[in-house]
């Protein structure tokens, strides 16, 4: 498994080695020492998995003081980060990276940074790790539409959205300590 370059400071890519043949594939997409070997050192306490359909939009969401591990099984997302933390000179900024069952890329999304997807193929599978359990009183989130942040969200989709990812305030108007540092 090897470190991709992105551009923000952060979020950490990794290309898992696939071994396939005829029968199919063979991949890794977890070992404790080839994480700390990335810098990707976290204890991840939990793990879930979503299945969506075409189009549909999942995000801006964070938890403050949580960071996850992202991938897709099946199928092919969008995989879209935001800084959100308020001291960060990158605060505001977005970056995207495709997550599919070919490439078998992964995400590690620090803290910090909040975190959504649209599906780009028919139905997709995403699989994350979280360094700390699910806690309501921490979540957060901010709009996918922000202008101030722009993130481009791919034409010829009708993006499906929940009402609570609706009704996400924009960057601009989340209160400074629903921001981590």
């Amino acid at each position: 498994m090897r470190r991709l370059d992105t551009r923000l400071d952060g979020p950490i890519l990794l290309e898992p080695t696939i071994h396939g043949d005829a029968r199919g594939f063979f991949v890794e997409t977890f070992r404790r020492e080839t994480f700390d070997e990335v810098g990707i050192t976290t204890e991840f306490v939990q793990h879930n998995h979503s299945r969506s359909s075409r189009g549909v939009l999942r995000g801006m969401h964070y938890q403050l003081g949580l960071a996850k591990h992202v991938r897709c099984a099946r199928g092919r997302i969008l995989d879209v980060v935001v800084d959100v933390r308020r001291t960060s000179p990158c605060f505001g900024q977005w970056e995207a990276f495709t997550l599919d069952d070919e490439t078998h890329h992964q995400l590690f999304v620090p803290a910090g940074f909040a975190h959504g997807f649209v599906v780009l193929s028919e139905i997709a599978d995403v699989v994350y790790l979280q360094d700390d359990y699910y806690d309501p009183q921490r979540d957060r989130g901010i709009s996918y539409r922000d202008p101030d942040i722009g993130i481009a969200w791919p034409d010829g989709l009708e993006l499906q959205t929940s009402e609570r990812d609706d009704n996400q305030p924009m960057l601009r108007d989340v209160p400074p300590e629903d921001l981590p540092e």
